[in-house]
Formats: structure tokens, sequence, C-alpha cells
């Protein structure tokens, strides 16, 4: 038995069953044990999934390019800065500063990764060696202080831990205990009311016998990106739909998924600290809390057709045609862009806070913030 299923197992021993998503934050995040917090977890091809920024440069490319626009349109300040939590393997970090040093605007720029896990930082600081004077590292967003930039997030909301709510005659949680050497589901009375208020604010009425999950820490999140921008961004690319989507009656076993190998199942007690555990975003969350702590929705959509807008046919461009790999990379990039892809699975969110109307390409072709 792993060390961490014992703390689990000890801590409901001690206090009773725990919610979800306690049980799920452990699982991830629990100081040198977490599946996150860990010295061995690995992501990309040798780990258990790989992320947008592992499947070509021009990924990083791109959003670089996004970082510039985004300068222009506030009046390019001296220093913009660019907010990274969970930078993972820092390649998107690499690409973007690439990008920025090949525009020469650099010199403009400052990225800080928010990393707790100090393997990872390690692993961050080798591959960016040569970008050391542009880059700094925190552990929590509030030692940044006031800036203006942007917070980017690729694949970070998914990952916040999640409460598991089912309606059964009322609503209940989803609570985990441990009998006869085995992790048990009970279903009891909701935690906080916070919950009840959720499924109010956005007009949810479930079916009965109906599951999903509720991510309420969404917007403890964005009430400290409110904390650091005096004015910027939040640019957030993750998997997910719109409330009236996320909670349609087809989907009535929620999103809740765990990643081992490359392999998904949905058994989150199986592989304890040793498998992701996610949850889909709930967009609309992200916009209306979002608009409480300042920040104005800009733009939503996929992220094939966002990439399309800003302009990645004219970066393809750039690729040497008469190298042998030339294909090979060309068929990499679609899966960045084409349907059945990263590209029609995973959505971009553009929020802003300030005085200025920023009008940004990405959402040229198609913006569909109205199905927030």
């Amino acid at each position: 038995m792993n060390s961490l299923r014992q703390k689990i197992i000890a801590q409901i021993t001690q206090n009773g069953p725990i919610p979800f998503d306690r049980f799920m934050e452990m699982a991830l995040y629990e100081p040198g044990m977490g599946y996150y917090a860990s010295e061995s977890t690995e992501i990309g091809k040798k780990g258990d999934f790989y992320t947008s920024q592992h499947v070509h440069s021009m990924f990083g490319m791109m959003i670089g390019r996004q970082f510039e626009e985004m300068w222009n349109m506030i009046g390019k300040p001296d220093v913009f800065y660019i907010i990274e939590p969970g930078a993972g393997a820092a390649y998107l970090c690499r690409d973007v500063l690439d990008y920025l040093n090949g525009k020469n605007i650099i010199d403009h720029f400052i990225y800080i990764i928010q990393e707790k896990n100090v393997h990872m930082k390690k692993r961050q600081q080798t591959l960016l060696n040569v970008y050391s004077d542009k880059i700094r590292w925190v552990s929590s967003l509030e030692e940044i202080g006031t800036v203006k930039g942007c917070v980017f997030s690729n694949e970070l909301l998914d990952a916040f831990p999640v409460k598991i709510i089912e309606h059964l005659d009322t609503l209940r949680e989803v609570y985990v205990t441990y009998e006869r050497e085995e992790f048990i589901e009970r279903s009891d009375i909701l935690s906080t009311e916070k919950i009840s208020e959720y499924f109010h604010e956005f007009a949810i009425e479930l079916p009965r016998k109906y599951r999903t999950e509720v991510n309420l820490r969404i917007r403890d999140w964005l009430l400290e990106v409110n904390n650091i921008l005096s004015e910027g961004f939040i640019l957030t690319i993750d998997y997910g739909y719109p409330a009236r989507d996320y909670y349609s009656e087809e989907r009535n076993r929620g999103t809740l998924l765990c990643y081992h190998k490359h392999q998904y199942n949905e058994d989150p007690y199986q592989f304890i600290g040793e498998q992701d555990i996610t949850a889909h975003v709930n967009f609309s969350s992200v916009s209306k809390w979002g608009e409480e702590s300042g920040f104005r929705t800009i733009g939503f959509c996929q992220q094939g057709v966002y990439l399309v807008s800003l302009g990645i046919d004219e970066m393809m461009k750039t690729l040497p045609q008469d190298s042998k790999d030339y294909l090979f990379e060309i068929a990499k990039i679609k899966k960045l862009i084409l349907p059945g892809t990263l590209g029609e699975t995973h959505k971009v969110m553009i929020q802003y806070k300030g005085n200025a109307k920023p009008e940004l390409r990405g959402f040229s072709i198609k913006n569909q913030k109205d199905k927030l």
C-alpha cells in the first residue's frame, strides 16, 4: 500500500468520510506524494497524457503572437508580465520566449511560472536556462504583487478538485469512505450551501439520478488573479463547455476522467498519486465569476478556430518546405486545429480588465461568447 493511500485512509479513519474534492486534492496535490507534487510525475510522451505544448512548438509560437497583440492593445507597457500557473514541462514557456526573442521585443516581457513542485521546478530551470534572466518562479500568485500582463493557463482549471453531486430525491454530495479494504462512495447532505447556490446561479435543473461535478475553486482562483492584475488579460485554454451543454441530459454521468500511461479510465480510486484526475470546465462559471471580479469576457471559441484566426497558416509558411520532415511537421500541427483533435475538444477564453476596448484577432472568424 503506498504512503498516500495510507494517509487518505488515516484521515477518513480519524474524521469520517471526506468530500470527493478533498480526496481529489490529496490524490493530486498532497506535498511530496500527490500526482502533481511528486518527483516521479511525467507529462508528455513518457507520462500519462500530453497537452498542446507537447504536440508542436507552433502552439507556443502562436501563444507568443497572442501576447504580442495583448501588449500592443494596452499601449506597449515597458514591462508586460506573462504569468503561467502549472507550466508543466515548460515547453510552452520556451516556445513563447523564442517567438518574442525572434520579434526583438523580449526585453518588454517577464515570464513568471507558478510552481509548487520543487522537482518540476528544477526540470523547468534546466530547460529554460538560456532565458534565466527573463523568468521568475513563485509558489503562489500573491508573491507577484500588482502587475500589468496576462495570466495564462493551459489545462489548469480541469485539475482543480471538484465536488461530485448526485440528484436523487434531493441534491446529494458524494463522500469517500474506506470499508473492507477499499474506497467506497457514499451520498450525503451537501457540505456547503454554495453548491445549491451554484445550480441556482446558472439556472441548472438536474434530472433525477443525474451525476455531475461542481468546481467551486475556480471562483477563488479568479479572485486571486484579480488581486495581482491592475490591467490585463486572462487567457484560459482547456476542455469544457458552456453550462447549458455541460449539464445537458445526455451527460448524466458527469465528465470526470483519469489518465494513466496514456489510457483513460473512470476509477479515481486506483493508482492513487500515480494518475491524473480531471473534470471538464464549466466556461459559463469562468465568464460570470470573472465579470464579478472585474474581467470582461472578450472571446470564446474552439482552439482550432482560434489558432486559424490568429494566423497559424502564416506561421506554417515559415517551416522549411525542403525539409524531409516537412509533411510530418504539418501533420503534427494539424492535431492542434482540426475537428476530432485538440482543436475541437479544447476551448479558448480570453477575459480583460481595464479601460481599453481590445478586439483580438483570434476571435475574428468565430466568437461564441454569447453562448456562455
